[in-house]
């Protein structure tokens, strides 16, 4: 009869465990506690008073009958219904082998093999059929610890997507605030660069139109003097037409027509400075022109040494020429090249102007007095077209030469230059397919070099 209780007492154990993560744990507890003390305590009784051995078994049966009980009608149990496939063979063959003990011993005695071999049997099925729950119930155990891990990490994984989404969205809003600021400082640097370009524009402007009136006033001269010549001329020609005089009228009438050739030549003269301003002055068309490269040359020349003439009375240099003849007319915007060759040739003056009020009255080293020179030149060299212009300044140091071309980038005194002239200029022919070359060395002078295609 041991082997009822220990059974009773396997799974009186079993529930325990069932319930080992439950809140229905303390409910039950007393109950298994109590069960083990009884089966304990009628295994003891069984071995030492012999009157309570026809009890003990209905006691061991009425503890396995209850556990049945239990596991099939409380749903908290329900985990243990697989081993009652395992034991319940061998609980109703042991009990009806006890029944039919109890109720005709003689007719037990006559089926005691049956009985035995049936709960031999019920015993073996439930060896093997724990064994196989038991793999069964471990192999369920790690299938729901895996997905219990599984679950785990795509909670964890749901919470690290939570936080990067929350970060993705932040570092967005970032990157978008950044974005609109950087946007903002975009249209600011646009706007003031703008206006920069605007300055150098009215500051060039400016150097042409106080040359404009020097420029002007010599035509004007000659338009007026000629004309005050003429109104001479007729008062002698009426006079002597009055006296019959034909041929001293021919003389006249002659004298008259050479004059008014030359009022219409300078009167030309000042059309074209003031048409020449007013290029410079407006903004480009974007339609390339025919023009005559070495008279746009000589004009701009012309109007940056009395532009500097014109702002200080004190400002000398000797202005020389070379242009070459066989160029002709080529397809340019004169406003944008003319504003190219008028920096070229401010900064040529600027640098000699330097180098004279440095130098002073002292010497060169071979002897000479220093006179500030600038040429122009103009050739046509394979299908292209140089304006070269050149200086005999101080030079441009080694050290700031690959600078010399960036915006904003000036070798001049604070509020003497923008730093935008030779930045302009070389966007300028960089637009029209040319090069802007740079030739200078320390001491002795810079020659910048335009070179634009002819076709």
């Amino acid at each position: 009869m041991a082997g009822e209780f220990l059974l009773a007492f396997f799974m009186f154990r079993y529930l325990r465990r069932s319930l080992k993560d439950s809140d229905l744990l303390p409910r039950w507890d007393k109950i298994f506690l109590g069960g083990m003390v009884a089966s304990i305590a009628l295994l003891i009784a069984e071995s030492t008073m012999r009157e309570l051995r026809p009890f003990t078994p209905w006691a061991a049966y009425s503890f396995l009958l209850f556990i049945v009980y239990l596991i099939y009608r409380r749903e908290e149990f329900k985990q243990g219904r697989s081993y009652l496939i395992a034991i319940f063979p061998f609980i109703a063959a042991s009990l009806l082998s006890r029944i039919v003990e109890t109720i005709s011993f003689d007719f037990y005695r006559r089926l005691d093999t049956y009985f035995e071999v049936a709960i031999g049997f019920s015993f073996i099925w439930m060896i093997v059929m724990l064994i196989i729950t038991n793999k069964q119930k471990k192999a369920l155990a790690k299938e729901r610890e895996k997905t219990l891990e599984e679950e785990r990490q795509n909670k964890i994984m749901a919470t690290l997507k939570a936080e990067l989404e929350v970060q993705v969205a932040e570092r967005t809003a970032e990157i978008t605030l950044q974005k609109e600021e950087l946007q903002h400082a975009l249209e600011d640097l646009k706007s003031t660069q703008s206006q920069l370009i605007h300055a150098e524009k009215m500051a060039s402007l400016g150097e042409l139109t106080a040359g404009i009136a020097h420029e002007i006033q010599n035509p004007l001269n000659f338009v007026n003097n000629f004309s005050e010549v003429n109104t001479e001329l007729i008062a002698e020609l009426k006079d002597e037409i009055e006296k019959g005089n034909i041929e001293e009228v021919k003389a006249i009438a002659n004298d008259i027509a050479a004059n008014e050739e030359k009022i219409n030549h300078h009167g030309k003269r000042a059309d074209a400075i003031v048409k020449g301003m007013l290029q410079h002055s407006r903004t480009s068309s974007g339609v390339k022109e025919s023009t005559d490269i070495n008279e746009l040359t000589d004009e701009y020349l012309r109007l940056a040494y009395h532009g500097l003439r014109a702002k200080d009375k004190s400002f000398n240099a000797t202005m020389k020429t070379d242009f070459d003849g066989s160029i002709g007319s080529i397809d340019i915007l004169p406003q944008d090249i003319g504003r190219a060759i008028l920096n070229l040739i401010t900064n040529a003056f600027y640098a000699v102007t330097e180098r004279k009020s440095q130098l002073g009255e002292a010497r060169l080293p071979d002897g000479q007095g220093y006179e500030p020179t600038v040429s122009v030149s103009t050739k046509k060299v394979r299908g292209k077209v140089e304006i070269k212009v050149k200086d005999n300044g101080n030079g441009i140091p080694q050290k700031v030469l690959d600078k010399i071309f960036q915006p904003f980038f000036t070798t001049k005194p604070t509020g003497q230059g923008t730093g935008l002239g030779l930045s302009l200029s070389y966007d300028i022919i960089k637009a029209h397919g040319g090069e802007l070359k740079v030739d200078t060395k320390e001491g002795e002078g810079t020659s910048f070099s335009i070179v634009l295609p002819i076709t």
